[in-house]
């Protein structure tokens, strides 16, 4: 049995986007119920015998995913009451997210071969995903994107950006290490 990996118990910076997105949907169980609904699932019970997850924990990270705006109730069922869970534009926004995350599971965490590929839904042809800046079309890396500012960026976060460009004038990452294999 795995150990349980310690959680932080601070709330995320109200500055810090992916500390924040981390906050909302990074629990295993939430990723594989967005995962699920981006598959066309919206009842519990799809839900529960596609993942296997007990009917408590379905209900709290379905409430919690609703609370977090990533869903939508939409009762379907008067005697017993009963719910769908749609996605929301909240919701749909997060499918890049997860296709980058599947594409790096295939890359680096399936070492004898790939078990489900994203493909193209008409021609069924293999795809692989990369990040692009919506505008430009350019590749996005870490040697060419760059943490700055926001509109709404506080002083302390101007000068936590400062101390890192002060730090590290370069933003370019270490030169990578080869993967074993």
């Amino acid at each position: 049995m795995r150990a349980k990996t310690p959680q932080p118990k601070k709330q995320a910076s109200p500055e810090c986007p992916a500390a924040r997105a981390i906050e909302c949907v990074g629990e295993w169980w939430s990723i594989l119920i967005l995962r699920d609904a981006f598959q066309g699932f919206t009842r519990f019970d799809e839900f529960q015998k596609s993942l296997g997850i007990a009917p408590n924990m379905l209900s709290r990270r379905l409430a919690h995913l609703t609370e977090a705006g990533l869903f939508a109730r939409r009762r379907y069922s008067e005697r017993p009451p009963r719910h769908d869970y749609v996605l929301t534009e909240k919701g749909r926004d997060f499918f890049p997210v997860l296709v980058a995350m599947f594409a790096w599971g295939n890359k680096h965490l399936t070492p004898d071969g790939k078990r489900l590929l994203l493909a193209d839904h008409d021609t069924a042809r293999p795809l692989d995903p990369i990040v692009v800046d919506a505008a430009s079309l350019m590749l996005l890396t870490p040697q060419n994107v760059a943490l700055v500012p926001g509109p709404r960026a506080s002083r302390k976060m101007r000068e936590r950006l400062a101390t890192i460009r002060a730090l590290r004038p370069d933003p370019s990452p270490a030169e990578p290490i080869p993967a074993e294999g």
